[in-house]
């Protein structure tokens, strides 16, 4: 009985935690961890790959556990520094379901421009083809967005507003990979890393005014040329009254020499 009784009484050991196999679940569900990392701008395109391999090699849970450690869980938002006054309207153009995650070009083309929705990880690819992606009036899914061209022997061109933050990254292989568009922007609206590989092809970020923009400067333009213009012949007007009054003047004084001289 007693010996029954001490065997009742101890405690039994408890496995592991880390050292538990994990399930296909548990690493899907890291590897969406990642996605989301890498879409928010918290991981590049080398590192993410680097952890989701892993990710899917992970066979306890001590081995997933390290690559979403220095990672948000999804869900949960970390206290933000207050933000920015929005002065430009960024903050009415956030938000909203994306109108696509991907496009494909084969010996064609495609275009993504107007006023879609541009999701937090956007795909690209061009095989012997082009595609124009145009975010001057575009909305954002979120704050942080990344954009994977890939151009096989054709182009991707990307067009974005002076005031959009945009970082370039991509790999050019016997092509061009155009980083002269990388720029700091307003600090209220989205951040746009582009990345990918241009292999015999071209991937390139130009920046331009948006049409709303451009119209009004050239209707600033014209109003400046029309006043520049009305100076112009107010001027001449001057000058012809002016020559009309030296040309009376001189009359007058001739006349006034000829009574003198008769």
């Amino acid at each position: 009985m007693t010996s029954a009784g001490s065997s009742q009484g101890a405690s039994p050991d408890l496995p592991d935690p880390a050292g538990m196999r994990a399930s296909d679940a548990e690493r899907e569900r890291i590897a969406e961890v990642l996605r989301e990392a890498v879409a928010e701008g918290r991981l590049d395109m080398e590192e993410f790959e680097e952890r989701l391999g892993a990710a899917y090699a992970a066979r306890t849970h001590g081995e997933l556990e390290p690559l979403v450690r220095d990672l948000p869980v999804p869900g949960s938002a970390a206290p933000a520094p207050p933000a920015p006054a929005d002065r430009t309207g960024w903050a009415e153009r956030i938000g909203g379901t994306p109108t696509s995650k991907w496009a494909v070009a084969i010996m064609g083309g495609f275009q993504r421009k107007g006023t879609w929705t541009v999701p937090r990880a956007f795909t690209a690819f061009a095989v012997m083809g082009g595609g124009e992606i145009d975010l001057r009036e575009a909305r954002f899914e979120g704050r942080e967005v990344v954009i994977r061209c890939f151009a096989l022997m054709g182009g991707v061109q990307i067009t974005v507003p002076p005031d959009l933050e945009t970082h370039v990254s991509g790999i050019g292989l016997m092509g061009g990979f155009d980083h002269t568009g990388s720029a700091d922007g307003d600090p209220t609206g989205p951040r746009v890393t582009v990345t990918g590989l241009a292999l015999f092809g071209g991937v390139s970020v130009e920046r331009k005014l948006r049409k709303e923009e451009h119209r009004r400067m050239k209707e600033e333009r014209r109003r400046l040329k029309a006043e520049r213009r009305e100076e112009r012949r107010g001027g001449r007007r001057e000058e012809r009254r002016g020559a009309r009054r030296e040309e009376r003047e001189e009359r007058r004084l001739s006349l006034e020499k000829e009574r003198r001289e008769d």
